[in-house]
This record gives structure tokens, sequence and C-alpha cells, in this order.
């Protein structure tokens, strides 16, 4: 029963992420722009966009530029949760792929550095007048939800120890549609619970800024307004219809 209800579960929060995000995606990808509005100094050519978008993803450079000590938190907080991810990958392989063996000691340490930097990130939350005056309840429960994922995984490594073979049959079952019994350990319930919480809030949370970031006009676009005339496609559309 209970192998059951998690396995119904992961499938229907994979489901809502997968839609959520594809339809998240399609959204971005057809609202309309029509001004040209890039953050200046802005680059002029598509290539330079292409840096400047590498540098926002792996550097987060504009919010370097706004405040080191949130760029900090932020940044600590998103390159362990990338190692982290990374070594999860070994419940859904088999063979367990080289690389992914090489990083899991420094999993380990990632999951550290994930409660340390969402916890910076709450604490000024909670402490910034002007940040604590434009926060939502939903902007607390989203950093509670992670930091719950992140606790409860050090928990199963550090304090209450589950059957990690076990539960990597669970999930390479879940893949080709033949059920393997979950363990019942209470932790682990908890963990993978919060972790399909995600799942489904994902794609209609401020979380979704992951793939907005490449859709942001501020962002995408080449400041040539005196080079080329900027139409969006709407008006692209209706000027063609006049003629």
């Amino acid at each position: 029963m209970l192998t059951a209800v998690y396995a119904s579960t992961f499938y229907l929060a994979a489901a809502v992420l997968a839609g959520g995000l594809a339809f998240r995606t399609w959204e971005y990808a057809t609202t309309p722009a029509p001004l040209k509005i890039p953050t200046t100094p802005a680059p002029t050519t598509r290539t330079g966009v292409a840096f400047r978008l590498s540098r926002e993803v792996v550097l987060f450079e504009s919010l370097f530029k706004a405040n080191k000590w949130i760029w900090l938190f932020g940044w600590i907080f998103h390159a362990a949760l990338l190692v982290v991810l990374m070594r999860h990958l070994r419940y859904f392989t088999q063979p367990v792929w080289d690389w992914v063996t090489l990083i899991q000691p420094f999993g380990v340490y990632a999951g550290f550095a994930m409660v340390a930097g969402l916890a910076g990130l709450w604490a000024r939350r909670i402490l910034v007048p002007r940040i604590r005056y434009i926060s939502a309840p939903s902007d607390h429960l989203m950093l509670a939800l992670l930091i719950g994922i992140a606790v409860s995984g050090l928990m199963m490594k550090y304090v209450a120890p589950t059957d990690i073979v076990a539960v990597k049959s669970f999930f390479l079952g879940l893949m080709v549609f033949h059920w393997q019994p979950l363990p019942a350990d209470p932790v682990l319930l908890v963990h993978l619970g919060l972790v399909a919480a995600l799942m489904i809030v994902f794609p209609f949370s401020k979380l979704l800024h992951a793939p907005g970031l490449f859709f942001s006009p501020t962002r995408n676009q080449v400041d040539n307004p005196r080079e080329r005339r900027h139409l969006a496609n709407w008006a692209r559309a209706l000027e063609a219809g006049r003629q």
C-alpha cells in the first residue's frame, strides 16, 4: 500500500512538473515583447546576448552588482543544489556513471551548503525591513520546503540511515513501471513527500525564475534600436495586414 501511494504520487508529481513547465515555457515564449528594453549596458550582437545570459545563469552577474550578501547566499544555494541533484543521479542509473560516483563525497558537503545558503536567504526575508515588507507567505513556505528537503536528506545520512539499495530499486522500478517495495523509514517518507510537493508546486511558484530568465526582455534583447526597427510579432502581423 505504501509503495503504491508513493509511486502514484511521484507519477502525478512528474506529470505536473513536466506539463506545467512545458505550458509556462510556451506561455513565456509567446508573450509579446512590444518594446526594446534591454538593461544597459547591453550587448549589441546575438553572441553578446548569449554570453550575457550565460553569465547570469552561472555567475548571477546582475545580483552580484546589486547586493553582494544576497549574491553569496543565492550562489551557494544554487551551486550546492546542482551538485546534490547530480549526486542523486545514482538512484536513476544502472550502472552508475563514473563521474557521478566521483562526486558522491562532495554531494554530502553540498547538502550542508544548501542549508547554509537557504538559511541566509530566509534570514534576509526576516531581518531586512524592506524585504520583510514585500515577502509573501508563499516566499517563506518555499524556503521552508527547500530547507525541509535538505535537512531530511542530511538526517538520512547522519541520524536515521535508510536502505539506499531499496530506494534505488524503487526509483528504477518507477521508470519501467515495475514497482519495488519502498522502505517505510519515517525520515525517508518525509523527504520523498517534500520532494514530490516541490515538484507539484514548482511550475506555479516564484521558483519558475529558472526557465523564466531566458525569456526576460531586459536580458535576451540585443541593444540595436538605432540599427534595426523592433517589431513584436503581433505588430508585424498587424502591419502586414494593413498593407
